[in-house]
């Protein structure tokens, strides 16, 4: 990520944002369950209202500074904090009753990492378990925003496809401004 964007995910306006317009947005007609799997956590802007909302939070975070920063922040409560890649989740199949992904999957370098994170995500699911994502349609502002950082957007209408190969259920894309959500189960097996 860029200065910009560290500023801005750390600001208390994107914190205020994230908790009363995009999670609740977010997880609107799905049950979060008692252990969820927040990807890309960053400085924690939603973390808060995660381990608000669930038994269990583990909040997983590429860079270093952020999942250390997070580590002191929530120490004994009830979210853990790893530091660790999305395309290569460090947990057991079926751990998790939902994973969240807030503006994270743009990061990713490619979409072959896109692709292989969207695996490890529905590997490391539970059977109904719910995967949610808000992401950020591509456009010139976006792409300003992230010069000098990764942006690989996530093509909303192809999104479907992708998912439900993988072996994602009900999956849903609903646009919302210049933002979209991701929703999908990942189905039982028969």
């Amino acid at each position: 990520m860029n200065r910009f964007e560290n500023w801005f995910c750390a600001s208390s306006l994107w914190r205020r944002i994230t908790e009363q317009k995009i999670l609740p947005w977010m997880v609107a007609g799905y049950r979060l369950g008692d252990n969820v799997l927040e990807l890309g956590a960053g400085p924690g802007a939603a973390t808060e209202e995660l381990r608000r909302r669930t038994s269990r939070v583990t909040s997983l975070e590429y860079d270093r500074k952020f999942a250390a920063s997070l580590g002191k922040r929530f120490s004994e409560t009830n979210v853990g904090v790893l530091c660790g890649d999305a395309t290569s989740l460090p947990f057991p199949d079926e751990s998790f009753s939902s994973v969240v992904a807030v503006l994270v999957l743009h990061h990713l370098h490619s979409q072959e990492q896109q692709e292989k994170a969207f695996a490890e995500i529905h590997r490391v699911l539970r059977p109904d378990g719910a995967f949610l994502a808000i992401e950020i349609s591509d456009g010139w502002l976006h792409r300003f925003a992230h010069m000098r950082s990764t942006f690989v957007p996530i093509v909303p209408s192809a999104a479907i496809d992708r998912l439900t190969t993988l072996g994602f259920s009900k999956v849903i894309v609903d646009a919302q401004h210049a933002m979209f959500r991701l929703c999908a189960l990942r189905a039982r097996e028969a």
